[in-house]
């Protein structure tokens, strides 16, 4: 559930940013443990993730997420993060994104 609400806060702000259209709108619920979904909008802006609940009933259920989002900034250039979340932490990789040594 908290991964939805957050998806809806980044989904909410992609739109509130002016006069920008909903291109692409997908959602799968592939039951109680997984889902999948994925946006586009006219400003450029796209996310994609899809999520499993690993180890279900246990003590030791966890989720995992891949995915991945871009967005055109102020500077004209698309920027694209792709990331894992899981027991590690959130884990994003990008052009931009300086490298941990």
């Amino acid at each position: 559930m908290k991964i939805a609400i957050v998806f809806a806060a980044i989904f909410a702000v992609a739109i509130a940013a002016g006069d920008v259209e909903i291109l692409k709108y997908d959602h799968d619920n592939l039951g109680v443990d997984s889902y999948k979904f994925a946006f586009e909008t006219s400003d450029g802006t796209k996310h994609e993730s899809s999520g499993v609940l690993n180890n279900v009933g246990s003590d030791a259920e966890e989720i995992a997420v891949r995915g991945s989002y871009s967005f055109v900034a102020d500077d004209g250039q698309t920027y694209t993060v792709n990331y894992v979340a899981d027991k590690n932490g959130f884990q994003p990789e990008g052009a931009h994104i300086p490298k941990a040594e």
